[in-house]
Parts: C-alpha cells; structure tokens; sequence
C-alpha cells in the first residue's frame, strides 16, 4: 500500500490547487471597530457580510490563514445540516420547536444556494443529491423507513435504490442499497470560501489573518480584544471559531467537541472510471456510525474520500494510507490507483448534535455544526450579523436551546478515543454479519 501513497503527497487540501493567489489582506491591528470578529470561516465571513453592508466598521481576525480551517478543508457536501430526527427532538422539545429546528436545516440550504446563484460565485456548486448507502439490510430498511416519513412529515425529497438496483448510483457492491436525499448539494468549499471572503473585502471590511484573539474584556462601551498583535476595542464581538474554539472563551471552549475528520484525493483517473464509481456525480455517505463520505471532484477526475480513520487524532502521513485501505474496499476498482492529497480539518459537535447560536457574556456566537456546517455556518453566520444590528429576523429556533457540556470536560475530549473504538466495533460488527448472511 505504501507505493500508491505518492513520496510528494501533499498535506494540504486538493481544494487549494484549484484557487488563485490569495487577495491582499490586512496587516496591521486598526485600534478600533464596530464589531470584531474571531474566526474567518463561513460563519465568520458571512457575519461580516452583514454588519460591513449596514455601515459597521469590521474586523475579522484568524490565528492562521483566512479560512484555514474546515471551511476550506471539508469534502465539499452540503445536506440540510440537522442530525437529530423531527421525532427525537419533538420528544426533547415539542413539536412546535421541533418542527422549527428542522426547518432551518432545509431554510440554510435553500439560502445558500440563493446565495451562490444569486451572485454568480464560481464554486461548482452543483444540486447533485446524495446516495446514502446502507452498511446492513436492516440499516436499509431503517434508511428507507425513515426517508419515507421525512418525505410524508417535512417533505424532504428522496426515494429507495435497493441492491440490485445499486450500481445506478455508485460503482460498487460494498452496500446494501441506499437512498438518494434529492436536495443535498456539492461545491468545492475553498472556492466558496474564497467567494464570501472577495465579497467581504469589496465591503471594505478588514480581514488579519496571523492574529490569534487570546481574550476578551467587557468594557464600559463595549469590548477590548486582546490578540497576538495588540488591543483592540470594539462595540461587539463575534466568536466564529467552531471546531477550532480555545481558551479565548473557555465557555464555549467547555460545550463543543473538536473532532478530526480526514480526507484523500486520488491522482487523476480516466473519465470512464469515474463515470463508473460516481455515474449520476452524486455526493455519497454510509450509514456507519463512524462513516465515510466520498464524491467525484467537480473535474470528474479524481476520487475525494474522507472519514475517521483511527480512535485517536493521527497525522495526515497517518491518515491516508488508512483512508486508501478502506477506500478501496468500497471500491476495489480503484487498487493500484495513487493518492497525491492527504489532509485533514476540525469539525465540532454539540453534546446534543445541533448547533448552537446565541449570547454569552454579551458576545455573540455561533458553532457546533456537528460535521454538516457548509451551509449551517453560513447561514448562522448571516443570522448572527443581523443579530449583531439588532434585526428580529436574526433570531432562529436554536436561539435559547439549552447549551450545556458535560463535568469534567474543558474543551479535551478524553472520551473520544473510546467511543470512536465502540462505535467502529459495532459498525464492523453489523457490516461483517450481514456479509455472512448475503
């Protein structure tokens, strides 16, 4: 295995390659704004959209480049953003509530693709639909099951792909079946990153990447921020750190779950293969429960697949000959096929797999996107820049959900390693049970 991992590989994301020089950013800390901004990813950078066209003067720090984390670095598909079932969280909340957190899940997709069509963003953003391919037949009857009453409930589109019928929608026998959800979408994220950051800047808002916030301070008028380069006060303050949140806000740090999610792509591949692997060029994912998403670049050229790879965080030199193994037991066509990207990015969860939106100490906030942000961060992210000028229709139906953590728990998850162990056994388990019983 170890000669199809390329001796230069990159460990850096195959979406890079595809962008232009960066644009001139800021390099020096103004003494003052509006409002600063923590965080220059989607939700950052969509924050900023708002309060920059209202006239606010807006900063936006990041401790690394601008957008280093998974807004540039996640497998470019877009669903509609909320895990819990309309079930779970009627029994949790209500159904009026419940209904309400699921329709924001189906509002932020629809935004976002108003927002890319809208602006003409070059991003192959692509109303694809997904297969999401079950790992045992009761998983694919659970699938379906559930799809259904999605379709009759919410009226999310989907329809059944039984086994037989499989390889109408990927090139492999590894499932058994799977269900397309019609509405998801796929993109290459940096370039929408790149997107909404020239949207920005033509608002003349102030983007200092290599500036790490490392506290924040209530004042008489507002906040003073205190970063790797200096002070600054600002009237508000949004926190946009997501899987990347630190002790900037030890609060928030306390109530999302940074998680490593890993990622290959492969050398480029004849058309006709990829035409067979992906032949409706539909974004893919499984039923696992530490699963594996996959697609076709937007070139069909190459194989992008991604998912957790080991209990413990590893390296991406770690990472990819993991991910090839299992990439090519879901598609043995692709053996003997190189890799030349292997990189990874942090996603964040939630205690309760919804993402959170709200105010603590005065400081705005949005994050835990639970591994669906492309289009949640987004559209948080809109959601908070109204909030921040005190517009009603910045509120959305995660305002005012409980946001708890968990004792003992200070932004290290000591925990993961051994559900990630547990979890992994029992998909083993299901998936090589079910292939001695086929």
């Amino acid at each position: 295995m170890a000669d199809k991992i390329r001796p230069d590989i990159k460990q850096t994301p195959y979406w890079q390659d595809t962008l232009g020089p960066m644009p001139q950013l800021a390099t020096a800390l103004p003494r003052a704004a509006d409002v600063v901004i923590i965080g220059s990813g989607y939700t950052g950078l969509n924050a900023a959209r708002i309060t920059a066209a209202a006239g606010r003067s807006t900063l936006v720090l990041d401790a690394g480049d601008a957008g280093f984390g998974c807004s540039t670095r996640n497998g470019g598909q877009i669903s509609t953003s909320v895990k819990p079932t309309l079930a779970e969280l009627t029994a949790k909340f209500g159904a009026q509530t419940a209904r309400a957190i699921r329709e924001e899940g189906k509002r932020a997709l629809d935004w976002l693709g108003s927002v890319v069509e809208g602006e003409g963003f070059d991003c192959d953003f692509r109303r694809s639909g997904r297969f999401h391919a079950a790992h045992s037949p009761a998983q694919y009857e659970t699938l379906v099951r559930d799809a259904a009453l999605m379709s009759r409930e919410e009226g999310i589109p989907s329809f059944a792909v039984p086994r037989a019928e499989q390889r109408r929608e990927l090139g492999t026998d590894a499932y058994f079946g799977g269900v397309v959800f019609s509405d998801h979408c796929s993109v290459n994220p940096a370039r929408l990153h790149r997107a909404f950051l020239n949207s920005v800047l033509a608002l003349g808002v102030d983007v200092l990447p290599h500036c790490a916030a490392l506290g924040i301070e209530k004042t008489g008028q507002g906040f003073r921020v205190r970063t790797e380069k200096g002070v600054v006060e600002a009237r508000d303050v949004v926190v946009a750190t997501n899987g990347y949140t630190g002790a900037v806000s030890p609060w928030l740090r306390r109530r999302v779950i940074p998680i490593g999610s890993y990622v290959i792509a492969t050398e480029e591949l004849p058309v006709s293969l990829v035409d067979e692997l992906f032949p409706t060029d539909r974004i893919a994912s499984d039923t696992c429960k530490v699963l594996y998403y996959y697609r076709a670049s937007p070139d069909r050229r190459r194989i992008l697949f991604g998912g957790r790879v080991s209990a413990r965080e590893t390296d991406t030199a770690q990472s990819g000959p993991l991910l090839y193994h299992n990439m090519i037991r879901i598609f043995p066509q692709l053996e003997g096929r190189a890799i030349t990207h292997s990189w990874s990015g942090k996603v964040a969860y939630s205690f309760d797999d919804l993402a959170h939106t709200g105010t603590h100490d005065g400081v705005h906030y949005a994050l835990g996107y639970c591994g669906s942000g492309v289009s949640m961060a987004s559209y948080l992210g809109m959601r908070v820049g109204q909030k921040v000028l005190g517009l009603a229709e910045g509120q959305t139906a995660f305002d005012g959900l409980p946001h708890g953590s968990q004792p003992f728990y200070n932004g290290t998850p000591w925990f993961l390693p051994a559900a990630v162990a547990y979890y992994r056994w029992q998909d083993r388990r299901e998936y090589r049970r079910a292939l001695e019983a086929s």
